[in-house]
């Protein structure tokens, strides 16, 4: 399935770092293929210089566009034509779009109105309605470059512990809810359904709590009962408090 998978990854290079694309498309792996990759900006500005580094080496192309008018941004309209016409054309399954701009959150509505699932990619201050919108949304600094042990210090710390996770009421409601509505008559739900769950009613993301996979986080949250079948293949889950 994962492989058939062809995503577009359109990059507003204007508001999102570099120094998190390969992260991004580690992630984006686990997904499909990323066969079209277009960076978006003023390749004349010198602000970019960091990204024109990153062109080469990870197969992106550069979109080419001018300021035409002081503090006007023009990056935005052409890459939202850009991924109308890509859209059309019927070559992508899916959208991956690495920006902290609120102003692409119509562009999201209009995607996931035809089907298209839309994994964005934004820094912490990227607005809440555009974060909510995703898929599947997930903070660049969890996946920025580790360069030296000060970073991958800084990347173990924010791995959330036990108490952070349960003093989290929104993930907790999340997560109970997505077993509560996906179990069995005698309460123990699939792991597999639970996250299918969670993803196709939330933009919720492991990676935003340091965590590769959602089920090393409940692990983690000690929430739930534990149970593996079938071999230890299968995980199952129940609401401790029952």
């Amino acid at each position: 399935m994962a492989e058939k998978n062809r995503i577009a990854l359109l990059i507003d290079c204007d508001n999102v770092s570099y120094n998190s694309i390969e992260g991004v498309l580690e992630e984006l792996a686990k997904y499909g293929t990323v066969n079209i990759r277009h960076a978006h900006g003023d390749w004349n500005n010198q602000s970019l210089a960091g990204w024109r580094e990153k062109l080469h080496p990870h197969a992106i192309r550069p979109m080419q566009q001018f300021a035409y008018t002081k503090g006007k941004n023009a990056t935005d309209s052409a890459m939202i034509i850009d991924a109308m016409d890509l859209l059309y054309s019927g070559n992508v399954e899916s959208f991956a779009l690495m920006t902290s701009d609120s102003d692409f959150t119509p562009l999201v509505l209009r995607m996931l109105e035809s089907g298209i699932p839309i994994y964005g990619f934004g820094e912490k201050k990227t607005p809440q309605p555009f974060v909510d919108a995703c898929s599947t949304f997930i903070y660049t600094e969890n996946l920025d470059s580790e360069k030296d042990e000060e970073s991958t210090l800084q990347k173990r710390k924010t791995k959330k512990n036990k108490n952070e996770l349960r003093g989290d009421t929104g993930l907790v409601r999340l997560l109970r809810t997505a077993v509560e509505q996906t179990s069995n008559d005698d309460g123990w739900a699939h792991m597999g359904k639970v996250g299918h769950y969670i993803s196709n009613n939330s933009s919720f993301s492991p990676v935003n709590y340091g965590y590769k996979k959602i089920s090393d986080l409940i692990k983690v949250s000690e929430l739930f009962d534990i149970e593996m079948r079938k071999d230890g293949t299968a995980m199952y889950i129940k609401d401790a408090r029952k």
